[in-house]
């Protein structure tokens, strides 16, 4: 049984800088473009569209290109300015965008999948484009040749991806609450784990490949930090989103996690304030803040006993 959460008083809140509009259905993506002040979105309506900040402080679209399915996913890589784009007819597009973004190339079409497209990933060192969809599994295939080189089936539409670059492993969620943990070969691949926990579809991923933690948010409300790196199976459970949680960022430089809702709910959570595991009058595994000690660590938290939690900051 978990025990409630009270969020911490919120000291901040996050300051509104800009609100981009003009899409006529439901984004599927938005990415930053890194050192401009742009954003790169993909959208249902089935276009994709490069943003550009002006003197006038607006954004507007200096790319408005329209695909012949609706966007459901999208990658970019900008040291090549390479966009991959995934449709719900299974296929995955990509684009070059010249040096200015004012106009983008057709490059290839990668008939990845069968049915909706729901993550990609690049990876220029193996010169891959990986992606899962709602066909029940994740592929990867060569940009040089365009050629399939592996899939992997499921037993449910994989819903979400992440990569870790050095090691070749791919991290899978899918509609059953599992994470599949596999490495990836140039023509095959192996299942090193299937990670366990959530109660519901995991909706989204994100795997922070310095500490070596993967965050896992799903359908049951709920946010998962697996410990990938300590090897010792350790897990946190992270609670307080009133609705499905379908987005993740790990900051790195603050070691803040920021989550999204479907309820609009914007959630940080600090992840470097330590904590000890204390058992309370009910008999109830707590996760309970304590000072600042350079010595003290995170307790082992099993996710099956509902162990709490880290208390964010929510804003709606």
């Amino acid at each position: 049984m978990a025990a409630e959460i009270h969020s911490r008083p919120q000291s901040s809140r996050p300051v509104l800088l800009s609100k981009i509009e003009g899409h006529q259905d439901a984004v599927t993506a938005a990415l930053l473009i890194p050192k401009e002040d742009g954003v790169i979105t993909a959208s249902e309506d089935r276009t994709i569209r490069v943003w550009l900040k002006r003197d006038s402080g607006q954004y507007w679209p200096s790319i408005y290109h329209t695909m012949a399915s609706p966007c459901s996913a999208m990658a970019y890589h900008h040291d090549s300015r390479r966009i991959f784009v995934g449709q719900d007819n299974g296929a995955v597009m990509e684009f070059h965008v010249s040096e200015d973004f004012n106009k983008m190339n057709f490059i290839k079409t990668y008939p990845a999948h069968q049915n909706r497209v729901s993550a990609i990933i690049f990876s220029l060192a193996a010169e891959w484009v990986i992606s899962t969809g709602h066909d029940k599994c994740v592929s990867w295939m060569c940009t040089r040749s365009g050629n399939m080189l592996g899939r992997h089936f499921f037993t449910s539409w994989a819903s979400c991806l992440q990569y870790d670059f050095d090691t070749q492993y791919a991290f899978v969620g899918d509609y059953s609450g599992q994470i599949t943990l596999l490495k990836l070969e140039q023509n095959t691949c192996s299942v090193i784990t299937t990670l366990k926990g959530h109660e519901g579809s995991v909706a989204c991923l994100w795997w922070d490949p310095i500490q070596r933690l993967l965050f896992s948010g799903a359908s049951d409300n709920s946010i998962i930090m697996w410990d990938i790196g300590g090897r010792k199976g350790r897990t946190l459970l992270l609670q307080g989103h009133h609705d499905r949680v379908q987005s993740l960022c790990y900051l790195q430089l603050t070691r803040q996690l920021v989550s999204c809702s479907s309820d609009g709910g914007i959630a940080v959570w600090n992840m470097d304030v330590s904590r000890e595991e204390v058992i309370t009058g009910k008999g109830e595994a707590m996760l309970m803040e304590i000072p600042e000690d350079p010595a003290s660590r995170f307790s082992p938290c099993s996710v099956n006993a509902g162990c709490p939690l880290f208390h964010p900051w929510i804003f709606v």
